[in-house]
């Protein structure tokens, strides 16, 4: 099996090996490495040489690509670029999209110089399914939300991945597999639709002053955990505390990383220590 950004890994990496003989006259051995190995090995900056990792939106901006990879606190790629991460630094705190483009081209531009990462392919994923599913459809982000599928008389719905998933403690995870199934038992505040709008989930409305930095949102009533228990703001700032908060009890997990809430909330992590 293999992931939707790169069909036969493994006879891609022999035409790397055999190009770099060819052309620089290096030898070089494919590595091949289980799933969950290779995402924190990777993540921790302990792979040498060259490896093939590949990438998938998670929110519909630039910030999803650029800062996650080229960050200051990111070790994937060696020792992260300051030429980089300075700049993605400083567009991260201008709300305004138009200001902030000529940063991150900037910072785009540094990557291509210094080639921490070279682009081999964007991949373009589909996704298929019986004929007498239904709603079967397509996630703007993500899987499906097979909850919402009916497969016609049977009670069992197969969905076919390229592996298992990692864990379910889903913030300590950043592979597809994982991050599927959590958004089968999950819901944020807002989700993205079909057209790719941010639409009211578990909120349904917020606030936001004039910089973009205090946000205020407003839980929908009547939200229930899958147990019939009442969901309620301490909920929502529980979860927050449990990926951001070192010191939480909560803040376990499979390796222990939580990738994401470092990434998405660098300045927060720990912030209640």
């Amino acid at each position: 099996m293999f992931r939707v950004y790169l069909p036969e890994p493994g006879l891609v990496a022999q035409d790397i090996q055999a190009q770099l003989k060819e052309n620089l006259n290096i030898d070089a051995d494919v590595v091949v490495m289980e799933s969950g190995e290779f995402i924190e090995e990777s993540q921790a900056g302990r792979l040498d040489g060259l490896y093939l990792l590949g990438w998938g939106a998670d929110y519909l901006h630039v910030t999803n690509f650029l800062d996650f990879h080229f960050s200051r606190s990111n070790p994937q790629f060696g020792d992260p670029f300051p030429e980089i991460y300075e700049v993605l630094e400083e567009a991260s705190t201008i709300a305004d999209e138009a200001t902030a483009a000529p940063l991150y081209e900037q910072a785009n531009n540094e990557i291509r110089e210094l080639m921490p990462m070279i682009p081999v392919a964007h991949g373009a994923p589909a996704d298929a399914a019986l004929a007498d599913v239904e709603y079967a459809h397509t996630s703007v982000l993500g899987p499906p939300l097979l909850w919402k599928t009916t497969p016609d008389g049977r009670d069992t719905l197969v969905y076919l991945k390229a592996a298992e998933p990692i864990s379910l403690y889903c913030m300590d995870e950043s592979d597809g597999e994982s991050l599927d199934a959590c958004k089968m038992v999950t819901e944020g505040l807002y989700e993205y639709d079909e057209f790719g709008v941010a639409q009211p989930t578990l909120a349904t409305s917020y606030d936001v002053n004039e910089d973009a930095t205090v946000w205020t949102f407003y839980l929908r009533e009547g939200v229930v955990f899958h147990d019939g228990s009442a969901v309620d703001a301490n909920d929502v700032v529980r979860s927050w505390d449990a990926g951001l908060n070192a010191a939480s009890p909560y803040h376990a997990g499979n390796t222990g990383a939580f990738t994401y809430p470092a990434y998405l909330f660098d300045a927060l992590m720990n912030a209640a220590e």
